[in-house]
């Protein structure tokens, strides 16, 4: 009886998670993202006509954090060097750490969290390839932005073209704005750490982290409010989607492993019956003497006897007293 759907679902989402699978899925996950980031480079000036169409909605809602916040940074040394350190590192390896955490110590809970990250990233993806936005640090100096990377690019390991190591610069997209997926990504660290941290210093880390990030990234010029609102935005779509992610992942999985199934199945099948198969004869009341080399073998008996008849070998077997008991000697 063919397995059913529901059943090959729950067998799959069921499989242990094992880190040598884990790992090359997430590395392939982010190589696609920093690809197509890459790739979705857009045209400048449409990218300009965005960041300033931005800053036009900003301004009519009274939303003017930026400008503030950059003055402040590059005034104050011990602010923007800082930022910057956090702006260019913090996101490589916070996310990282919390997922290793939540692989070992959640493992439950892993799959989902997981599963939401990576599908949220991918959303992100589709907005740098439909909107190509210019960062704050990259509009005419009219607009009063100072680029902090550049700025103190003689402390730290970037250099002066977004947060990419020095020498590097063009290997980045620098317009991929929108949604800045800094605050999206730091958002997810602190739902994970608040959620599950099961203590108060996790929980005031869940809270401060996004929350820093999200002054960090207007601060040093990278973002506009609004990227960090549509960074979270993504990430909410991305928690809606994940349950659909997961069933679907699920599906595929068990299809793929029936199919693998059944493909081992067949050959095995085949390379059995290409070998005899031994048929024995249990119908009642049968006694098949086991005759060879003039030995015979008698129903009840374990040792094989020498045959004592004397019978020809051409004589029948009533003959050669094959159905009867040999006697004992």
């Amino acid at each position: 009886m063919p397995q059913s759907e529901a059943s090959r679902t729950k067998v799959a989402s069921q499989v242990r998670l094992r880190w040598w699978s884990e790992l090359p899925l997430l590395v392939i996950v982010y190589a696609l993202y920093s690809a197509g980031r890459l790739l979705a480079r857009g045209d400048v000036s449409t990218a300009v006509d965005h960041g300033l169409a931005i800053l036009r909605v900003e301004k009519a809602l009274w939303l003017n954090a930026e400008n503030p916040l950059n003055r402040l940074f590059t005034r104050e040394p011990w602010l923007g060097i800082p930022a910057d350190f956090w702006y260019a590192s913090l996101h490589y390896l916070v996310t990282p750490v919390v997922l290793i955490w939540l692989f070992r110590s959640r493992s439950r809970l892993y799959r989902a969290a997981r599963t939401w990250l990576m599908t949220s990233t991918l959303i992100g993806l589709i907005g740098f390839t439909l909107l190509p936005t210019c960062p704050p640090r990259l509009l005419a100096p009219e607009y009063g932005f100072v680029d902090t990377m550049a700025y103190y690019s003689s402390y730290g390991w970037w250099g002066g073209e977004a947060s990419a190591p020095r020498g590097l610069g063009g290997l980045t997209n620098q317009y991929a704005a929108m949604p800045s997926l800094h605050v999206g990504w730091a958002l997810w660290c602190g739902v994970m750490l608040w959620r599950h941290g099961g203590t108060r210093t996790a929980k005031v880390a869940g809270v401060l982290y996004p929350l820093i990030t999200t002054i960090v990234v207007m601060g040093t010029a990278n973002h506009y409010f609004l990227d960090a609102v549509a960074g979270a935005a993504v990430m909410g779509v991305g928690l809606l989607l994940t349950p659909l992610v997961m069933r679907l992942a699920d599906r595929a999985w068990a299809g793929l492993r029936a199919r693998f199934e059944g493909r081992f199945g067949e050959a095995l099948g085949g390379r059995i019956a290409g070998r005899p198969t031994p048929v024995a004869d249990t119908s009642r009341g049968a006694q098949t003497p086991i005759v060879g080399g003039g030995c015979q073998t008698s129903t009840g008996e374990r040792i094989p006897r020498q045959r004592e008849s004397t019978a020809e070998p051409s004589a029948a077997p009533t003959e050669a007293g094959d159905s009867a008991r040999a006697p004992a000697r």
